[in-house]
């Protein structure tokens, strides 16, 4: 492996922990905002990667790095705690909540591509050539890179699919009684395993085409 291409999935590798703990942190002030204060205790209300790292480290350095070295670039996982009384109490909070992950994904994602307009004037290149990288890691190269993960994280956490963020979102327009219902049968063991080998499915076939527009418009 050459020089530049550690130094890429060096690049990935930052890109992937930075957006992640944005993620997470989010979830984790907007639960402090909402009345839960057990992430904010667990320290997570942070944009210090190493509370999010120790809560899951395989998700965090294990996995990543694994994909890194298999694929080109990261995936992982990482969580923020929540009082699941204090959610069920206040289902639509937990739907805001739920709703500040992608949405700081989506942030990161906009700012990205505005500097990416000032630096190049358009995005040049398609996600084949981003996720190959270049021979440097240059600001340009990140900039693509935070494009492509971001856009990534929204869009699949969006999903309205246990466990993944959508699926609480989508209480932000329910009545209480009727989220708390839901709650109770999203709950439910096979739930989670459902909805992941739903999201497997779903996602590779709706992503691509999204992505191509998106850096087309951009």
């Amino acid at each position: 492996m050459d020089g530049s291409a550690i130094a890429i999935g060096v690049g990935w590798y930052v890109v992937f922990l930075f957006s992640t703990v944005c993620h997470e942190g989010a979830h984790a002030w907007a639960a402090l905002r909402g009345g839960d204060s057990t992430a904010f205790d667990g320290g997570q209300v942070s944009l210090n990667p190493l509370p999010h790292v120790q809560r899951e480290p395989i998700g965090m350095i294990l996995l990543p790095i694994i994909f890194l070295v298999t694929y080109g670039w990261p995936l992982g996982y990482a969580s923020a705690p929540y009082n699941a009384q204090w959610a069920y109490s206040h289902p639509k909070r937990a739907g805001y909540m739920a709703l500040a992950g992608p949405a700081a994904n989506m942030l990161i994602f906009i700012i990205a591509v505005l500097l990416l307009k000032l630096l190049d004037g358009n995005v040049t290149g398609s996600v084949t050539n981003v996720l190959s990288g270049g021979a440097v890691l240059s600001a340009i190269t990140l900039l693509k890179m935070l494009i492509f993960l971001n856009l990534i994280l929204a869009l699949f956490n969006l999903l309205p699919l246990p466990p993944l963020d959508g699926n609480a979102v989508v209480m932000i327009f329910m009545q209480e009684s009727t989220a708390r219902k839901f709650m109770e049968l999203m709950a439910q063991p096979m739930m989670p395993l459902i909805g992941i080998v739903i999201a497997w499915k779903v996602f590779p076939a709706m992503v691509g085409p999204i992505i191509d527009l998106v850096y087309r418009i951009i």
